[in-house]
């Protein structure tokens, strides 16, 4: 694996754009399986525009202009979570995935949701007590 740049390194620091990153790759390998394997295309698609947009939105929090700019980025990624916890759903209920995948694909979302979930709320409170 290629070494990767100081940037990279201090992006990958951050645990929710770690956690984020890590997600994004799942779905990128369940979306190659959904359109490879299972022969999948319409819903595969979906999936992998708002799984990997949880953490493009949270990264671009982290270089947020404001503390204002900071909340909307995340809310935008918690809206991406909860679209991708739909879509990951769907796929289980017409059985493009099996119960393994989905329990395990949805533990990591809902974590996900939870986890920015709760940066929101606590920097939204910190807020209000400035």
């Amino acid at each position: 694996m290629k070494e990767h740049s100081q940037e990279y390194r201090d992006m990958e620091e951050n645990p929710l754009v770690a956690k984020t990153l890590d997600f994004s790759v799942r779905i990128v390998n369940l979306y190659k399986c959904l359109r490879d394997e299972r022969h999948e295309t319409v819903m595969s698609k979906q999936i992998i525009r708002s799984g990997t947009s949880i953490g493009a939105n949270a990264s671009e929090a982290i270089a947020a202009e404001s503390m204002d700019d900071f909340v909307h980025k995340l809310t935008i990624s918690l809206k991406e979570a909860n679209e991708t916890k739909y879509w990951i759903l769907l796929l289980h209920r017409t059985q493009y995935i099996r119960e393994e995948e989905y329990k395990s694909i949805m533990t990591d979302c809902q974590e996900l949701r939870k986890l920015i979930g709760s940066i929101i709320s606590s920097t939204k409170r910190n807020r209000r007590k400035e």
